[in-house]
């Protein structure tokens, strides 16, 4: 018998509260591509570029179909407007939203840093984080990070 298979099996949680943590995964899953497009259109533009298909595909380490078919998606939903020859740009909807997500990004990674997590996992690992923490988490990560920066 292993050590594992003598403990004490967790009882389930009510299954009401089981649903709602799954919807809130699948919801991040479904906005975690419109999401990481509109960040990084916002960061092309602000790094004095304009945001190509080909600049795209390349940071985000696709093929330039992919792209197109998220660019697509992007448009249609009102985040970005594609205008011939020039590129790609954020709707005030689309910027708003880069902001929201670079903010919750630099968020979970000042407390992945505080932990003690080294600098290139905590910018690795806040990438995926950023889309699937609650508000609330979110909250109490930046409440730890300034409190052990001394400012809370």
């Amino acid at each position: 018998m292993t050590p594992a298979s003598r403990k004490t099996p967790t009882p389930l949680i009510d299954a009401q509260v089981h649903v709602e943590g799954f919807v809130q995964v699948r919801e991040a899953r479904r906005s975690e591509l419109v999401e990481d497009y509109v960040e990084l259109i916002a960061d092309l533009i602000a790094d004095g570029r304009e945001a190509r298909q080909v600049d795209i595909a390349t940071r985000l380490g696709v093929a330039q179909p992919t792209v197109a078919k998220a660019l697509k998606r992007l448009v249609k939903e009102g985040w970005a407007v594609q205008r011939p020859y020039r590129g790609v740009f954020l709707t005030p909807a689309g910027e708003q939203l880069a902001v929201e997500m670079r903010a919750r990004h630099q968020t979970v990674e000042r407390f992945l840093l505080a932990l003690g997590v080294d600098p290139d996992s905590a910018r690795r690992d806040a990438e995926g984080i950023e889309h699937h923490v609650s508000e609330a988490t979110l909250a109490a990560f930046e409440a730890f990070v300034r409190k052990s920066d001394g400012h809370g």
